[in-house]
């Protein structure tokens, strides 16, 4: 395949496709189609997004049908499929072509895009999510409330808990679903909670890597149906799942955001655990309806996908949630929730670590490192004996021996969709 730019069809017939001079997209389209090459359908795809005429729409979905040999699906989730399964070599100009064509709708997104940034994923599969840079807005220090102050919560509204540096806070989906971000400090500690409503990952990460904190935000952007982040200072683009720059100056420095632990429970059992917790006030300066499961109620209603992926795995449904466990240095694993509900002590190992999930009886999940032993009884801040007669108590840091000579440290872990993990780690090992 060409590699020089003289042997490709130069980016601007592309983002003519998109422009409103109908004479120059006949020609853009004709000059398109006598240069061929499959490696640009990814920009034809992309570009027929936003074109303003019908005709145009037509004839790139009938184009696409014949060069792929499958029938024409006029549907471009499907196009995007199809490409992103092809092993072919970008136009070396794509992230210009992205820039040019994105900066239409908000000008910043053109500082994600340059051809000379490193890339750790295809910039096909970046796409567009809706909304412009930070239009969905963060949470930046929020006001937090007593527990029994927030009587706007009933006992059944799920929370993601933490606790950390010796503080307790729970940050309500009802809240966190219109936000996607909240930025926080407990203790002395910064914190980034990502929730990415599309893939059902809440996810907590410390905001400093060696000293240098990252200003973290929403960037408009999806990767795998996954909410893609942006840092402030370099706008290189950010992996919500990984924690790691992906797409821009920061990609290959090694820079890692370390994941802390985080359960989605009931208000009800959080408040149980943690009297002393604190949660998030409903006054965050933004004008929504924060009703128990008012946002994205459709898309939580059924099993069917807002942006599609390049493959879906049918061993669970693809809204099925699950629990990744995920240690330092070690290819996380992905448990089915239903299944750690008829197993509340489920013991594995991933390499050689063994560990065990704890489950209490509103389904929350909580994994600590087990040192090879076996666990007879759970029960949250309840004595759990180990096969060596040992008693433990459950405490989010830790499981702790009773008689204080031990410790058994607690373990990243989030929560996912499952087809949202699936579409960007398709080799994770599954239990269910």
């Amino acid at each position: 395949m060409a590699d020089s730019l003289k042997d490709r069809v130069p980016i601007e017939n592309f983002l003519a496709l998109a422009g409103r001079d109908s004479s120059a997209r006949l020609e853009s389209f004709k000059t398109i189609l006598d240069n061929w090459q499959t490696s640009d359908a990814g920009m034809l795809i992309e570009a027929a997004r936003f074109t303003p005429n019908k005709a145009t729409r037509d004839a790139i979905h009938k184009w696409l049908g014949r060069r792929s040999g499958q029938q024409d699906q006029g549907n471009l989730d499907e196009w995007y499929r199809w490409i992103w399964n092809q092993d072919v070599e970008l136009h070396p100009e794509y992230a210009l072509f992205k820039k040019h064509l994105y900066r239409r709708i908000d000008p910043r997104f053109a500082e994600y895009f340059d051809s000379k940034h490193p890339t750790t994923i295809r910039l096909d599969e970046i796409r567009w999510g809706g909304v412009k840079r930070d239009g969905i807005p963060p949470l930046s220090n929020p006001k937090v409330i007593p527990a029994h102050d927030a009587s706007y919560l009933d006992d059944s509204d799920v929370v993601f808990g933490v606790s950390l540096a010796g503080q307790s806070r729970a940050y309500p989906k009802r809240i966190l679903a219109w936000h996607e971000m909240v930025k926080d400090r407990l203790g002395d500690l910064s914190i980034n909670g990502v929730y990415c409503t599309l893939c059902g990952s809440m996810i907590v990460y410390d905001t400093e890597v060696n000293g240098q904190h990252y200003e973290l935000g929403t960037s408009g952007f999806l990767y795998r149906s996954n909410k893609l982040m942006y840092d402030h200072a370099t706008k290189s683009l950010w992996s919500t799942l990984k924690g790691e720059p992906v797409v821009g100056e920061l990609v290959g420095q090694g820079i890692q955001l370390n994941s802390r632990h985080v359960v989605t429970t009931t208000w009800g059992q959080w408040k149980a655990d943690h009297p002393d917790t604190d949660v998030l006030s409903l006054d965050t300066g933004h004008r929504r309806d924060y009703g128990e499961g008012v946002a994205y109620r459709q898309y939580f209603a059924t099993d069917k996908l807002m942006f599609t992926v390049p493959q879906t795995d049918g061993r669970l449904n693809n809204k099925d949630e699950v629990l990744i466990v995920r240690p330092s240095g070690a290819e996380p694993i992905a448990i089915a929730s239903e299944f750690l509900i008829q197993n509340p002590i489920f013991q594995d190992q991933i390499g050689d670590l063994p560990f065990v999930v704890m489950t209490d009886n509103a389904g929350a999940n909580r994994v600590y490192r087990s040192d090879g032993r076996t666990f007879q009884s759970t029960g949250t801040n309840t004595p759990i004996k180990s096969d060596d007669g040992k008693e433990w108590t459950l405490t989010e840091d830790a499981l702790i021996a009773t008689d204080g000579t031990e410790r058994l440290r607690r373990m990243p872990a989030h929560r996912a969709f499952w087809f949202g993990w699936y579409a960007d780690h398709p080799k994770v090992r599954l239990i269910k």
